[in-house]
């Protein structure tokens, strides 16, 4: 069969590779090199999968093989009934591991394993779109709650009646990069607003960036080119965060590769009342900030040459509709609905996530031409 035969090619030529890595990861050079040990560890284990898969897929083949021989040569009754039930469940198993084996060998973004740094910004619809960032933190939060990540708040402008006009968070742990970068852009809610005293309909957005966390390795900042600031936070914390200087500002002349312009990069942080911490979270956000600006271009060239219609990157696409009338949740790049829109809201948003999962990979199935 020439898909299986073409599937065995693609493996056979990866083994050789993934014998190479296996090398050069014991190599003290390489080790003493974090960027690419980091990167070679990372391949050796995406190869390793890809090994034990054609193992498997090998192992199915012989069983279909010999199955068939048994049928076609042997006489015992007993023996053609084992044959028939081992030859069923092989092919039931063979476009099972041929599916796995397909996803397997869709080239990775590298970026997925990232914890990432999310901002929400409330857009049109004054107080009532400050309340909606409002709701889709709590969603967010929920949701890493589930997950068992961990969430952690470094800046907020809370909304004059709740909700918030700006909030920065990070969510840490495994792969949370791969599963939360479909939540980049605009999101639209109608509903009646709480703050609506005639009762009508009101359209309001809220936008989501979704940015990888930096490295340090891959950001080359002089550190020495930072200057802080310090000032008395206010906000979330108790009375103490009011009384000691633990809120940081750093500022940071930055070149922009794209213009050639210094530009200065200003980020506050009064996360804890810890002001050594806060000085560091807030050099992590700088080398997400300029990590994410150096590799916007990079993100770019991606997104055109796949078309992708889910993670496109472009902050401005209008990607979703939460309709409060009709209490249902729809994701304008896949036309998937829910109408469980409280369940959704309250932190219940894999199945959404998943369906983006799906629709990204069947195009890059395609774009490989597997």
């Amino acid at each position: 069969m020439p898909e299986n035969n073409s599937i065995l090619e693609k493996l056979d030529g990866l083994e050789s590779r993934f014998e190479e890595v296996s090398t050069l990861i014991t190599d003290p050079d390489v080790i003493a090199d974090q960027s690419r040990y980091v990167k070679l560890t990372k391949e050796w284990k995406d190869l390793g999968d890809l090994m034990n898969a054609r193992k498997d897929y090998l192992a199915c083949l012989n069983s279909i093989k010999e199955a068939k021989d048994i049928l076609t040569n042997e006489n015992d009754a007993d023996m053609k009934e084992m044959a028939r039930e081992e030859l069923q469940e092989n092919e039931t198993l063979q476009p099972q591991i041929e599916e796995k084996i397909k996803m397997l060998l869709v080239p990775k973004d590298p970026e997925d394993a990232k914890n990432v740094q999310m901002e929400i910004r409330a857009g049109a619809g004054g107080d009532e779109a400050a309340l909606f960032a409002g709701d889709l933190f709590n969603m967010y939060k929920r949701y890493s709650d589930i997950k068992g990540w961990n969430l952690s708040i470094t800046d907020i402008s809370e909304g004059a009646v709740g909700g918030y006009k700006e909030i920065d968070f990070v969510i840490s742990g495994a792969d949370v990069y791969g599963t939360m970068k479909y939540e980049s852009g605009v999101h639209r809610v109608q509903r009646v607003p709480s703050t609506e005293s005639q009762g009508r309909m009101q359209t309001s957005a809220a936008t989501v960036a979704v940015l990888p966390e930096a490295d340090k390795f891959e950001v080359n900042i002089n550190e020495g080119n930072v200057k802080w600031d310090t000032f008395r936070s206010s906000g979330a914390g108790g009375q103490n965060v009011n009384k000691v200087e633990s809120g940081v500002r750093l500022r940071y002349p930055w070149k922009n590769p794209n213009t050639g312009e210094v530009e200065e990069i200003l980020i506050e942080c009064t996360e804890t009342r810890d002001q050594p911490k806060n000085k560091e979270r807030a050099l992590s956000r700088l080398y997400t900030f300029i990590h994410d600006r150096e590799h916007q271009k990079y993100v770019d060239d991606i997104a055109s040459r796949r078309k992708s219609l889910v993670s496109t990157g472009d902050r401005s696409a209008k990607i979703r509709t939460y309709n409060f009338p009709q209490g249902r949740v729809t994701d304008h790049r896949i036309g998937f609905t829910t109408h469980d829109l409280q369940g959704f809201l309250g932190g219940n948003i894999q199945e959404m996530i998943d369906a983006l999962t799906v629709a990204e990979n069947a195009e890059k199935l395609k774009a490989e031409s597997l």
